[in-house]
């Protein structure tokens, strides 16, 4: 089993020294800078735009992972690849345009696509988008804030993604967000996924360069 990829989430980190904590996560190890947009209609809470994706992209050489928690994302696409990122997530909850035709614009458009579902959305729905995406993202909280407990039925709904992976025959990333810490990332990479998000479980932590090596090796 290959090491998995850590996106640490910068959700989690000081706003105030943003630059600073993008560099330290790319120091210690991070595989992708994880960029959770929301709009507070989407979800309940409001973090961050278009502008700190395009400040922070000259501050490292990692894929910024932009993870869009926002009402019609496909408003959006172009002004967010054009700021720096490299994967851009959509929710299939959010889009009033079909999903594959956001996915495909996405990568018209020169960054990587992704789709990302909330923890009450059957799975069954990501079947047909998957010929259409770089990456699946499976929410393992209900969106909206860091730090929250990990739900366990996630583990399930990730064997089921990664079934329907294998089954397609392509090389498609599967990554989760939520709850992820040093304990559960081994029974969650078993499970299928090969890129964790981890916001509080890195920014929190005391040696965050163990803490990434960790989950990698998890």
């Amino acid at each position: 089993m290959g090491k998995a990829l850590i996106a640490p989430s910068i959700l989690s980190a000081d706003f105030s020294a943003m630059g600073n904590a993008v560099k330290e996560i790319e120091n210690c190890g991070a595989d992708l800078v994880h960029c959770d947009v929301m709009d507070g209609v989407f979800v309940p809470n409001i973090t961050f735009g278009i502008k700190m994706v395009k400040d922070i992209k000259p501050l490292t050489k990692l894929p910024l992972d932009v993870h869009l928690m926002i009402v019609e994302p496909e408003r959006y696409l172009k002004q967010f690849i054009d700021a720096g990122a490299d994967y851009l997530t959509v929710h299939y909850e959010a889009c009033k345009r079909k999903v594959s035709d956001v996915l495909d614009e996405i990568r018209a458009l020169g960054a990587k696509s992704a789709v990302s579902i909330k923890p009450d959305t059957p799975t069954e729905v990501l079947k047909d988008l998957i010929p259409h995406a770089d990456m699946i993202l499976l929410m393992s909280v209900y969106p909206g804030f860091g730090g929250q407990k990990f739900i366990e039925n996630s583990i399930e709904r990730l064997e089921e993604i990664t079934k329907m992976i294998k089954e397609s025959g392509l090389n498609v990333l599967l990554e989760i967000d939520g709850g992820v810490t040093e304990e559960n990332a081994g029974k969650i990479i078993k499970a299928g996924a090969n890129v964790l998000v981890a916001g509080s479980t890195v920014f929190k932590a005391q040696d965050k360069k163990a803490t990434i090596n960790n989950l990698k090796n998890a």
